[in-house]
């Protein structure tokens, strides 16, 4: 019966503790409804020595370059 009140004691210590912690903050709104692109080129283009590429642009000009860098096309 001892046992029975200290458990009981222990868990109405825990629930009324769990009920005074402090609500979390909600997070910071931004203050404009634009929502800022990577480098000001758009979606799927990125900026390289200050000119805006396509992402494709980049990806198949490496790709040429490894090709003529192992011989096979140039």
């Amino acid at each position: 019966m001892i046992r029975l009140i200290a458990i009981a004691g222990f868990a109405l210590s825990v629930a009324v503790s769990a009920q005074a912690m402090t609500v979390a903050p909600i997070m910071p709104q931004p203050e404009s409804m634009i929502t800022e692109v990577a480098a000001a080129c758009g979606v799927g283009r990125t900026r390289i020595n200050g000119v805006c590429v396509a992402r494709t642009t980049v990806r198949h000009t490496r790709r040429a370059v490894r090709r003529c860098a192992t011989g096979m096309t140039c």
